[in-house]
């Protein structure tokens, strides 16, 4: 395999077009973070003072304080005017600082307007800090550098852990769950790490689902599976989060061009402070409750309900609540410890997390242990800083046989006994004690990740800065899946494991220039990026072990059937690479005036020699009209207006489909006979043709915005209109000639697209009274509307069903004029003179066929809300937060397979809902139709949070211990819903070749009702 990278030409050209186009000069000075002004050889006006003359030095103590809340400003700084001398304030805001009795000391922090106290021979001050109007000096995290909120051009939202949800949190979609406009995060089920669906303003391609791009501190992630049925963002330990952002539209995200199609969340961890060190213990313990059971019948019903159905009732005598049996109240603890302080050159953050989660189903756990270790040190008079963020994690998760034991839980006759005298799962003829299936089957996995880059920057001249990131993300999983051997049941042991080894590399270098020329500012970026990604996995498997206390994980020598035909080992490696040229300019006129413009061209070994490259331009401007002469004091405190277009693209196609593939078996479909008795010969045929000419998929995103303040800050919220349309959608499709030798090629289809246009509104009250008590009101609601058109096929299957006689069937999937995720079945119209359902002959013809089918709703919200609270009063503070969709439909695929009449009779449980028709035959079938298509809005409350700051000063530890939080939360409290499953946030992955499934709910793990008490203490 040639291992060199893929692009050697035109990389010159592209370059030289990049540069070109950056030449328009751009704006603000605080659009990188990492760009400051250069320092000079001359010595500073305070230093010189202290050489010309003797000084009387004293130490000034004080604090630092919201003027409104009056709460601490831990971490503000602290520097002594005209010179280099500064400091932190501590976690309680205050500080202690050594300076010239006649010096000025200069406080600043972000969010709060910069204030100047002369010394003036005091040795005690007290300084209240006040609010920046709207927050709009608020740092935010953007593509290769960071901006100030009331600079941002693009739809940008910004969250902070105050802001991030609480409770029991395994990755960090969780966090902003409900926080923002246009963001819908599905926690596809309650197992522990499992994996959450989220999608920014909707998902818009075949084979992208919705998934975001994710970049932690600068490295881009891959959003591959790290292995096993665990979410592959669990590795990051939401305590070391310290910001996260998320890119909404076109203009935001074209900087990371091919992968920025469904958006961009940028994830900062935490950095040490200079001058304030710090030692933080947290610890929390959580108790989880199956929070919604199914509604099956009890035993008492079920004794009642098999006979008047006319079935042969099998009564043990006993009175099981099987799905009881199968889970548990669940303890989750969490433990965590941080460090941070630093010098003026070197800074650091140090931490190091448990967490031990049981599941609520018996026989689940995960396990994760994180460490990391941020750096930041400064050198050569500060021309040179480097960054190096490391985090290794290592995730355990063991799991029952979730689909068969809940499957088994709600259908098993509840008068057999759930134990045997003995205390062992009772053992009966017909059918098998889910307590059985969840001792003899399990499902381990082990995952160490380790991610980590390195970022030297380099001030070269005045404000032009060099910057290199280089890092890696490897991860290795180790899956056992164990079947025990067993005498009743009969059942033969059996071990397969699964090793899979993903690396990610990434090289970048980027110039920032950054310059202000009286009411003019400009910033301008030029770089180059190379990611590879490797992906290698292996899996071997052993049957027939005998019977034996040892289990076959820990002793796989004792198989005894290793063959080809049943344990032939398998394996996969692929190489991809992605190369990408990209530049970004800024402009800004007198604080009033912004342009945006960036470009990114992307080339990706996925594609043919025809078109490996892909070009991403975007636009933005924002004019804010609040610093216009004829809105000064007026009771507008920000008024900005935004517009914003931008091109981004899809490259995820399978590996290599661009080239031909061949087979060579000996079979009547790659060969014929010779002779009319004669043998087959082998024979060589075309599985795939060669396609270079497939090229990117594109997302086009036009976006208009309106940032607006009232009341001085106090009442602030944000408008967005936005459309985005996918073109050149990446497709398997059948081939129009019937000679083709391949079944199906890969291709662009022209003219199909997939639009997402919608509404975002965004609201937020924060007001202080009287007495310290202080309250925020907010809020978020989006409407959106999705819609394919063009498609080449009547359908492309997305989701399809599972159970006896249903397996494979259609649910929904891609349909011409209707949005994504729309369910396309028979239309249930009632059952006959016999009992028999009857649908909808819609073509009328007298035969209900699959042409009969219709489009029946989507599985995607039309309307997304969410709102929350939060009051302070002295030590005590509360939070509250809800979310919902509405305009959705879910498949009930667990009904469909378990619940209607014919089981009952048979001695299967059902519900009440599968016999409330009483025209209905005993003998009628349940095919997929929309008789199983339910409502799937919802509201719930998710979040219900209560603390208490001690007042560590009062009770004369404030010397040792600067904070001391104790809290308790509730987690899924209640939802609102008119869906009877176990809960109507739910997609179970029912993918049907690849393409994303949306809005099916077979057999979900249940979710969780929780409380966690918690406890936070700082040194």
């Amino acid at each position: 395999m040639n291992k060199k990278p893929f692009f050697k030409t035109q990389s010159k050209l592209i370059l030289g077009v990049l540069v070109g186009a950056t030449v328009g000069v751009s704006a603000n000075p605080t659009f990188a973070s990492n760009v400051t002004l250069l320092s000079t050889n001359k010595t500073n006006a305070y230093e010189q003072t202290v050489l010309n003359k003797a000084v009387k030095e004293i130490t000034v103590k004080g604090r630092v304080i919201d003027a409104k809340t009056k709460e601490p400003l831990a971490g503000c700084n602290i520097l002594v005017k005209d010179s280099k001398r500064g400091i932190n304030a501590d976690a309680n805001g205050n500080f202690s600082i050594t300076a010239d009795e006649k010096a000025t000391l200069v406080f600043s922090f972000i969010g709060y307007e910069k204030q100047e106290i002369a010394i003036a021979g005091k040795s005690t001050i007290e300084v209240a800090l006040v609010s920046s109007a709207s927050d709009l000096e608020q740092v935010v995290v953007v593509g290769y550098g960071s901006s100030t909120k009331k600079d941002i051009t693009g739809s940008v939202k910004s969250l902070k852990p105050a802001e991030f949800n609480q409770g029991i949190i395994n990755s960090p979609e969780q966090l902003l769950q409900g926080k923002v406009s246009g963001v819908n995060v599905t926690s596809a089920s309650g197992e522990p790490g499992g994996v959450q669906n989220i999608s920014v303003r909707g998902p818009g391609g075949v084979r992208t689902g919705s998934t975001p791009l994710f970049v932690v501190d600068g490295l881009a992630l891959d959003n591959s599976s790290s292995g096993g049925a665990t979410n592959p963002l669990n590795f990051l330990n939401p305590q070391d989060i310290e910001s996260i952002d998320v890119l909404k539209d076109a203009s935001a995200t074209a900087i990371y061009g091919s992968r920025g199609a469904n958006g961009v969340i940028l994830i900062t961890t935490k950095k040490g402070k200079t001058g304030f060190s710090s030692f933080n213990y947290s610890t929390s313990y959580g108790f989880s409750t199956m929070a919604r059971a199914l509604p099956i019948f009890s035993a008492d019903e079920y004794r009642k309900q098999v006979p008047a159905l006319g079935g042969v009732l099998e009564d043990l005598k006993a009175s099981t609540d099987w799905q009881k049996e199968i889970s548990r109240t669940a303890l989750t603890k969490n433990h965590n410890i941080s460090l941070g302080g630093g010098a003026e050159k070197l800074t650091y953050y140090a931490s190091f997390g448990i967490q031990n989660q049981e599941g609520i189903l018996k026989n689940n756990q995960l396990d994760r242990y994180t460490g990391r270790i941020n750096v930041t040190q400064k050198l050569l008079e500060d021309r040179v800083t480097v960054d190096v963020n490391l985090n290794a994690t290592n995730t355990y998760n063991e799991r029952p046989p979730i689909t068969g034991i809940i499957g088994a839980a709600i259908s098993t006759n509840p008068t057999y006994p759930a134990y045997d005298d003995k205390g062992q799962p009772y053992s009966y003829v017909n059918g098998v004690n889910p307590l059985t299936t969840m001792k003899l089957e399990k499902d381990a996995t082990s995952i160490t990740r380790i991610i980590g880059n390195i970022s030297p920057s380099i001030k070269i001249i005045d404000g032009l800065v060099y910057k290199l990131n280089f890092g890696i993300d490897n991860s290795s999983s180790t899956r056992d899946l164990q079947s025990l051997a067993n005498a009743v049941p009969l059942q033969d042991g059996r071990l397969e494991t699964i090793n899979i080894t993903n690396t990610n590399r990434l090289i970048e270098n980027y110039l920032t220039y950054t310059k202000a020329i009286k009411e003019h500012s400009f910033s301008a970026l030029v770089g180059h990026s190379y990611q590879k990604f490797m992906f290698r996995g292996r899996s071997y498997s052993i049957n027939k072990f005998p019977i034996s206390d040892i289990e076959p994980i820990y002793n796989p020598g004792l198989g005894q059937e290793l063959t080809l035909a049943n344990n032939k080992p398998t394996g996969y490696a692929t190489n991809d690479e992605l190369q990408s040229f990209f530049s970004r300019v800024n402009y800004q006129f007198n604080d009033k005036y912004l342009l945006t413009a960036t470009l990114r061209v992307d080339g990706s070994s996925k594609f043919g020699a025809n078109n490996k490259y892909g070009v991403f331009p975007s636009f933005s401007a924002g004019w804010r009209i609040s610093e216009e002469e004829f809105l000064k004091g007026s009771a507008l405190s920000n008024l900005k207006v935004r517009a914003g277009w931008g091109r981004t693209g899809n490259q995820e196609i399978p590996s290599k489909i661009t080239q031909a593939r061949f087979t060579s078996v000996v079979s009547a479909g790659t060969s014929y006979p010779l002779s009319e008795t004669g043998a087959f010969p082998a024979g060589t045929s075309y599985t795939r043709l060669a396609n270079p000419n497939i090229q990117w998929e594109q997302s086009t995103q036009t976006d208009l915005g309106i940032d607006f303040g009232f009341l001085n800050g106090a009442l602030t919220g944000t408008i967005d209109v936005f459309n985005k349309v996918s073109g050149d959608i990446l497709l398997e499709v059948i081939p129009a000639d019937p000679v083709q030798p391949a079944g199906t090629f890969w291709t662009n289809v022209k003219d199909m697209t997939i639009t997402n246009k919608g509404l975002e509104l965004e609201l937020n009250y924060r007001h202080t009274a009287t007495e310290g008590f202080t309250y925020e009101l907010g809020g978020n609601v989006t409407f959106i509307d999705n819609v394919v058109k063009n498609s080449p096929y009547s359908v492309i299957p997305s989701g399809s069903a599972s159970g006896s006689g249903l397996t494979s069937a259609t649910i929904n999937g891609y349909v011409s004029g209707q949005p994504i995720g729309t369910f396309f079945l028979k239309e249930f119209t009632g059952f006959d003179d016999k009992g028999i359902s009857t649908f909808r002959d819609v073509d009328g013809d007298g035969i209900v066929t699959d042409k009969d089918r219709i489009a029946a709703g989507s599985a995607l919200p039309t309307k997304q809300f969410n709102f929350f609270g939060r009051a302070n009063y002295k030590g005590f503070d509360l939070s509250i937060n809800f979310n919902g969709v509405s305009g959705n439909k879910i498949y009930d695929n667990t009904a469909n397979a378990n619940f209607y009449k014919l089981r009952l009779s048979k001695g299967i449980n059902t519900t009440a809902e599968a016999i409330a028709s009483t025209n209905e035959s005993v003998n009628n079938s349940a095919p997929v139709s929309t008789r199983y298509l339910k409502d799937g809005a919802f509201l719930r409350l998710n979040n219900l949070t209560l603390g208490y700051n001690v007042n560590t000063k009062a009770l004369g530890i404030s010397k040792w211990v600067s904070t001391l939080r104790l809290s308790v939360t509730g987690q899924n409290l209640a939802v609102f819903t008119k869906y009877d499953g176990f809960d109507p946030e739910v997609n179970t992955d029912r993918t049907v070749n690849g393409i994303t499934s949306y809005g099916i709910d077979y057999l979900s793990y249940p979710k969780a009702r929780s409380v966690i008490f918690g406890l936070n203490i700082s040194f």
